[in-house]
């Protein structure tokens, strides 16, 4: 009971001399305040950043290995003299050899694109025609809106039926139903609308041979249709030039059985389509090794950060350890006085240590809810992406206490040190 007493008395004794000065104290926890704050909100943005570059890396499947068109460098050997046409990049022949030559594939997703303008009446959006698969919007892990996606018999059939973007559906048609109408793509081409592909997240440039793609503005039809009705050749004239291209294939996408032989696959698919391609006319994305170069790349960004964050902490401490030093030199005659009345040096220390304590724990519980607040704030105004995380709360949280009450042992131990009779005749 009596140790239980004392005890209180001296958090009381403790918290007194706190409460004393009351701006100071204040002032003194600002370091780790913001230190604290500081270390969430930084992790917090970080961590956002990387869920969204993994995400993105993610929807191109990590069972998936994607191979595209490269259009080389133009050079007389690239281009038939008689027609001025330049032929590069994947063909049907390459899709055959795939899926004919490598067993682990699961599924081989043909895709042929190029810009055009969608037009409905007097709206109009520059998007993309793309011609697929039905097999595409699995592999891609397209959403559906409304209607349906693509069917084997429109493969078959070679159907003038198309799926449309979200953004498409709205800019153009202005809330009204797409479905049933023609949209027309380019300055010949109409296909009738079957499906509307829900919203996706445009991405940025991912991989050497992947460039930032938005498929909400995109114009989707059977890659049987495109070829009957487009062909293998593309014409373009611009400003009194003109040029012919033979692009059978954009992009293959191979769908690999499971993650643990997409290297292996990777490396077959390369040794296959060099033998073809001795121009180098393609290039092979492994979303599967980018997941994990961004991963580790977050790792050392997270480090980087907290310990830029964590000097904020330090400066706290430091600011704490300076007060605490001031305070013994203040209180020299209060000391000299209890250790005459016999206080001992642990009772000293004990003491000021409980003093220190209430302060960081004080400046870590103002940073913590600061930090828990601010997170939300920089993502409304600047639109990115903010993801708080227990284990940032709990490092911050840790070290803000551990260095308020390391740098408050040295003080202790200075008021404990002194002599009563000196400390009596300095008051």
């Amino acid at each position: 009971m009596f140790s239980i007493t004392r005890s209180l008395a001296m958090l009381r004794t403790a918290m007194r001399g706190v409460l004393m000065h009351k701006l100071r104290s204040m002032l003194t926890v600002l370091g780790l305040v913001f230190g604290v704050a500081s270390v969430i909100v930084m992790l917090a943005v970080a961590e956002g950043a990387s869920r969204q570059a993994q995400r993105q890396i993610e929807a191109l499947g990590v069972n998936n290995i994607i191979v595209r068109s490269v259009k080389p460098t133009s050079s007389e050997s690239d281009i038939n003299i008689r027609s001025f046409e330049q032929s590069y990049g994947l063909t049907y022949n390459d899709l055959r050899r795939i899926r004919e030559t490598i067993t682990s594939v699961v599924e081989v997703t043909p895709l042929r694109e190029f810009p055009q303008e969608a037009r409905y009446g007097a709206q109009s959006l520059t998007g993309r025609l793309v011609g697929v698969h039905p097999s595409y919007f699995a592999t891609n892990r397209i959403p559906l809106a409304r209607g349906r996606f693509l069917e084997p018999a429109d493969l078959e059939h070679r159907r003038n039926v198309c799926v449309i973007g979200e953004e498409i559906a709205i800019k153009i048609f202005r809330g009204k139903s797409p479905l049933g109408k023609s949209i027309q793509v380019g300055n010949q081409h109409f296909f009738r609308i079957v499906g509307v592909q829900g919203y996706k997240t445009p991405s940025a440039g991912v991989g050497s041979s992947l460039s930032a793609e938005d498929l909400n503005r995109d114009v989707v039809i059977p890659l049987t249709t495109d070829r009957s009705r487009i062909g293998d050749v593309i014409e373009r004239r611009e400003q009194g030039s003109f040029s012919r291209q033979r692009l059978e294939l954009s992009q293959i996408t191979v769908e690999v059985v499971d993650r643990y032989q997409v290297r292996a696959t990777a490396a077959a698919l390369e040794g296959l389509l060099a033998k073809f391609h001795p121009d180098g006319d393609y290039a092979l994305t492994v979303p599967l090794d980018l997941l994990e170069q961004a991963q580790a790349t977050q790792r050392i960004f997270n480090f980087v950060l907290g310990a830029t964050a964590a000097i904020s902490l330090l400066v706290g401490g430091i600011g704490i350890m300076n007060i605490m030093l001031a305070t013994v030199s203040e209180r020299t005659r209060e000391i000299g006085i209890r250790r005459a009345l016999g206080a001992k040096q642990s009772d000293i220390i004990l003491q000021f240590l409980i003093e220190t304590a209430s302060l960081s724990l004080f400046g870590t519980g103002v940073g913590v809810i600061a930090g828990v607040a601010t997170p939300s704030w920089v993502g409304y105004l600047s639109g990115m992406e903010t993801v708080i995380t227990p284990w940032s709360i709990i490092i911050a949280s840790t070290v803000s206490l551990a260095v308020g009450i390391v740098f408050g042992i040295y003080p202790a131990r200075q008021a404990a040190r002194l002599d009563p009779i000196e400390a009596l005749r300095r008051g």
